[in-house]
């Protein structure tokens, strides 16, 4: 069986570091209480997750033919055509991104640049009840298109006997229509572009202090949660004691 290279080595690094990133903030959200200072480092992922966003959207102009955002299905008919035809065995193919997958990784970078603002939002302004609900819900929106996404590789796998998840790993499939496969796979610029996601969450890491839960960026004071309550309590609980004693001295 004829393969043939449609996906280039930066749109495959961009799909798993967003895939990694994303899984690593909502993991920690989900079995880490947020008075915990691990609780903090779900936002730096979620900081990373935007500046890779942005390579991305950079990426989605400049790229190669099934990187770019023209390459996308994008039109109403085409998904419905093809959610219609997975189940009745059509055999038609798309060499890039299908419709189902198009529409996927627009609504799901969509969703991180939100979460990105909002988050951004909840760490530099006061606290916000409706910001940190739109938050929530905006995660939750994102892991269901994700597994839904996942669920749609597995029926296509299933139903086509085509293991179209590889494609990210080798960025080849079987049989792309004539004249749709690169020939160059910017090994290069993947490089770079890794480096670049590396250097800036090593960045953020570097900045941020735990003892605070705080990090300044670019002269922005981010507040990544409060201080644990035992600290704040033991603070008080001395203060209070040192007024105990003043006060005695004072009746003395």
């Amino acid at each position: 069986m004829t393969k043939g290279l449609v996906y280039d080595l930066p749109t495959r690094i961009f799909h798993w570091l967003f895939a990694g990133l994303f899984l690593t903030a909502f993991v920690i959200t989900k079995t880490v209480d947020d008075e915990s200072v691990t609780f903090s480092y779900h936002m730096i992922a979620g900081m990373t997750l935007s500046f890779l966003v942005l390579l991305r959207i950079i990426w989605g102009v400049f790229g190669t033919k099934h990187a770019k955002f023209s390459g996308f299905s994008l039109r109403p008919s085409d998904l419905l055509s093809y959610m219609t035809g997975v189940f009745s065995g059509s055999t038609r193919r798309w060499a890039g991104h299908n419709p189902a997958s198009s529409w996927a990784a627009v609504i799901m970078m969509i969703l991180a640049l939100s979460l990105g603002m909002t988050g951004f939002r909840m760490a530099t302004g006061p606290e916000n009840h409706d910001i940190k609900e739109i938050h929530e819900t905006l995660a939750t929106l994102f892991m269901i298109v994700a597994v839904t996404h996942v669920l749609g590789i597995i029926v296509h796998t299933i139903r086509h006997k085509e293991l179209i998840g590889l494609s990210m790993v080798d960025g080849k499939k079987d049989n792309p229509a004539s004249g749709q496969t690169i020939t160059d796979p910017k090994a290069l610029i993947g490089i770079i572009g890794l480096g670049l996601v590396l250097a800036w969450g090593a960045n953020l890491l570097a900045k941020f202090d735990p003892a605070t839960r705080s990090l300044n960026l670019f002269g922005t004071h981010l507040q990544l949660g409060e201080v644990e309550e035992e600290e704040n309590e033991s603070e008080n609980h001395g203060e209070g004691h040192k007024e105990t004693e003043s006060e005695e001295k004072d009746q003395q």
